[in-house]
Protein backbone atom coordinates (compact mmCIF):
# COMPACT_ATOMS: atom_id res chain seq x y z
CA UNK A 1 0.00 0.00 0.00
CA UNK A 2 1.45 3.36 -1.03
CA UNK A 3 1.62 6.31 1.35
CA UNK A 4 -1.06 8.21 -0.62
CA UNK A 5 -3.41 5.25 -0.40
CA UNK A 6 -2.59 4.74 3.29
CA UNK A 7 -3.29 8.43 4.03
CA UNK A 8 -6.61 8.15 2.20
CA UNK A 9 -7.62 5.06 4.20
CA UNK A 10 -6.55 6.33 7.63
CA UNK A 11 -7.08 10.10 7.43
CA UNK A 12 -9.10 10.83 4.30
CA UNK A 13 -12.09 8.57 4.76
CA UNK A 14 -12.95 9.81 8.29
CA UNK A 15 -12.44 13.42 7.19
CA UNK A 16 -14.67 12.99 4.12
CA UNK A 17 -17.35 11.27 6.25
CA UNK A 18 -17.55 14.36 8.46
CA UNK A 19 -17.20 16.89 5.63
CA UNK A 20 -19.81 15.28 3.34
CA UNK A 21 -22.12 14.05 6.12
CA UNK A 22 -21.82 10.38 5.17
CA UNK A 23 -22.49 7.80 7.88
CA UNK A 24 -21.40 4.63 6.08
CA UNK A 25 -17.65 4.22 5.47
CA UNK A 26 -18.31 2.29 2.26
CA UNK A 27 -20.32 5.19 0.76
CA UNK A 28 -17.35 7.58 0.89
CA UNK A 29 -16.20 8.53 -2.64
CA UNK A 30 -12.95 6.99 -3.84
CA UNK A 31 -10.66 7.30 -6.82
CA UNK A 32 -11.30 4.34 -9.14
CA UNK A 33 -8.87 4.96 -12.00
CA UNK A 34 -6.90 7.57 -13.91
CA UNK A 35 -7.10 7.46 -17.70
CA UNK A 36 -4.35 9.22 -19.67
CA UNK A 37 -5.39 10.08 -23.23
CA UNK A 38 -3.19 11.56 -25.94
CA UNK A 39 -4.72 12.48 -29.31
CA UNK A 40 -2.26 12.50 -32.19
CA UNK A 41 -3.89 13.78 -35.36
CA UNK A 42 -0.47 14.14 -36.97
CA UNK A 43 -0.04 10.34 -36.73
CA UNK A 44 -2.13 9.97 -39.89
CA UNK A 45 0.69 11.52 -41.95
CA UNK A 46 3.68 10.26 -39.92
CA UNK A 47 3.52 6.82 -38.29
CA UNK A 48 6.71 7.37 -36.26
CA UNK A 49 4.92 10.00 -34.15
CA UNK A 50 2.85 7.24 -32.57
CA UNK A 51 5.94 5.21 -31.66
CA UNK A 52 7.74 8.22 -30.13
CA UNK A 53 4.76 9.30 -28.02
CA UNK A 54 4.15 5.68 -26.98
CA UNK A 55 7.67 5.51 -25.52
CA UNK A 56 7.16 8.86 -23.75
CA UNK A 57 3.82 7.85 -22.20
CA UNK A 58 5.33 4.54 -21.09
CA UNK A 59 8.12 6.46 -19.33
CA UNK A 60 5.63 8.78 -17.61
CA UNK A 61 3.07 6.17 -16.52
CA UNK A 62 5.03 2.93 -16.27
CA UNK A 63 2.58 1.11 -18.56
CA UNK A 64 2.59 0.54 -22.31
CA UNK A 65 -0.19 2.64 -23.95
CA UNK A 66 -3.05 1.18 -25.98
CA UNK A 67 -3.60 2.51 -29.50
CA UNK A 68 -6.97 4.19 -30.16
CA UNK A 69 -8.57 4.23 -33.60
CA UNK A 70 -11.08 6.50 -35.32
CA UNK A 71 -14.66 5.29 -34.91
CA UNK A 72 -15.95 7.03 -38.02
CA UNK A 73 -14.61 8.75 -41.12
CA UNK A 74 -14.43 12.57 -41.28
CA UNK A 75 -13.46 13.81 -44.74
CA UNK A 76 -12.65 17.36 -43.57
CA UNK A 77 -9.83 15.95 -41.41
CA UNK A 78 -8.78 13.36 -44.04
CA UNK A 79 -9.66 10.71 -41.48
CA UNK A 80 -10.88 7.21 -42.32
CA UNK A 81 -12.60 4.79 -40.00
CA UNK A 82 -9.99 2.63 -38.29
CA UNK A 83 -7.10 5.11 -38.63
CA UNK A 84 -4.78 5.23 -35.62
CA UNK A 85 -5.31 8.62 -33.94
CA UNK A 86 -4.23 8.37 -30.32
CA UNK A 87 -2.90 6.55 -27.28
CA UNK A 88 -4.52 5.67 -23.97
CA UNK A 89 -3.26 4.35 -20.62
CA UNK A 90 -5.52 3.29 -17.74
CA UNK A 91 -3.92 3.40 -14.28
CA UNK A 92 -5.41 1.58 -11.31
CA UNK A 93 -4.42 0.70 -7.73
CA UNK A 94 -0.73 1.27 -6.88
CA UNK A 95 0.27 2.77 -10.25
CA UNK A 96 -2.66 5.20 -10.03
CA UNK A 97 -1.59 6.49 -6.62
CA UNK A 98 2.07 6.65 -7.72
CA UNK A 99 1.11 8.74 -10.75
CA UNK A 100 -1.09 11.02 -8.62
CA UNK A 101 1.76 11.54 -6.14
CA UNK A 102 4.23 12.41 -8.94
CA UNK A 103 1.67 14.70 -10.61
CA UNK A 104 0.79 16.68 -7.47
CA UNK A 105 4.19 16.59 -5.77
CA UNK A 106 6.64 16.98 -8.63
CA UNK A 107 5.10 17.75 -12.04
CA UNK A 108 2.53 20.47 -11.28
CA UNK A 109 4.92 22.53 -9.13
CA UNK A 110 7.29 22.61 -12.12
CA UNK A 111 4.70 24.44 -14.25
CA UNK A 112 5.57 28.10 -14.66
CA UNK A 113 3.09 30.55 -13.07
CA UNK A 114 1.04 27.68 -11.67
CA UNK A 115 -1.96 28.88 -9.66
CA UNK A 116 -3.84 25.61 -9.34
CA UNK A 117 -5.77 23.31 -11.63
CA UNK A 118 -8.97 24.76 -13.12
CA UNK A 119 -12.35 24.11 -11.48
CA UNK A 120 -14.16 23.72 -14.80
CA UNK A 121 -12.97 20.17 -15.62
CA UNK A 122 -15.83 18.34 -13.89
CA UNK A 123 -18.36 16.46 -16.02
CA UNK A 124 -21.40 16.57 -13.72
CA UNK A 125 -21.07 12.92 -12.67
CA UNK A 126 -18.11 13.21 -10.28
CA UNK A 127 -15.28 12.78 -12.80
CA UNK A 128 -12.57 15.36 -13.46
CA UNK A 129 -10.45 15.89 -16.58
CA UNK A 130 -7.20 17.82 -16.42
CA UNK A 131 -5.42 18.97 -19.56
CA UNK A 132 -1.65 18.89 -19.38
CA UNK A 133 -0.04 21.11 -22.03
CA UNK A 134 3.47 19.62 -21.97
CA UNK A 135 4.73 16.14 -21.31
CA UNK A 136 8.08 17.60 -20.25
CA UNK A 137 6.83 18.58 -16.76
CA UNK A 138 7.42 15.00 -15.66
CA UNK A 139 11.02 14.44 -14.53
CA UNK A 140 10.73 10.71 -15.34
CA UNK A 141 10.81 11.60 -19.03
CA UNK A 142 14.25 11.72 -20.61
CA UNK A 143 14.57 14.85 -22.77
CA UNK A 144 16.33 12.82 -25.46
CA UNK A 145 13.00 11.05 -26.13
CA UNK A 146 11.11 14.31 -26.72
CA UNK A 147 10.97 15.32 -30.38
CA UNK A 148 8.09 17.79 -30.06
CA UNK A 149 6.08 19.27 -27.18
CA UNK A 150 2.75 17.48 -26.98
CA UNK A 151 0.01 17.55 -24.40
CA UNK A 152 -2.39 14.99 -23.06
CA UNK A 153 -5.32 14.79 -20.70
CA UNK A 154 -5.73 12.90 -17.45
CA UNK A 155 -9.25 11.89 -16.42
CA UNK A 156 -9.79 11.10 -12.74
CA UNK A 157 -12.70 8.65 -12.50
CA UNK A 158 -14.26 8.63 -9.02
CA UNK A 159 -17.18 6.90 -7.35
CA UNK A 160 -18.57 10.31 -6.29
CA UNK A 161 -22.18 11.09 -7.19
CA UNK A 162 -21.71 14.87 -7.53
CA UNK A 163 -18.97 17.25 -8.58
CA UNK A 164 -18.78 18.69 -5.06
CA UNK A 165 -18.03 15.26 -3.61
CA UNK A 166 -15.43 14.64 -6.32
CA UNK A 167 -13.77 18.00 -5.67
CA UNK A 168 -13.61 17.27 -1.93
CA UNK A 169 -12.04 13.87 -2.67
CA UNK A 170 -9.48 15.18 -5.16
CA UNK A 171 -8.56 18.09 -2.88
CA UNK A 172 -7.98 15.62 -0.08
CA UNK A 173 -5.78 13.51 -2.38
CA UNK A 174 -3.61 16.58 -3.05
CA UNK A 175 -4.89 18.06 -6.32
CA UNK A 176 -4.45 21.85 -5.91
CA UNK A 177 -7.54 23.62 -7.29
CA UNK A 178 -7.69 27.33 -8.17
CA UNK A 179 -8.97 29.64 -5.45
Amino acid sequence: MTTAEKNYQEIGIPKLMIELGIKNRMAVPKLIKIVINCSLGEAIADKKVMEKMSVQLAAITGLHPVVTKAKKAISAFKLREGDVIGLKVTLRAKRMYDFLTRLTGVALPRVRDFRGVPNRGFDGNGNYTLGIAEQTIFPDLDYALVDKIRGFEATFVTSAQTDDQAKALLTLLGLPFEK
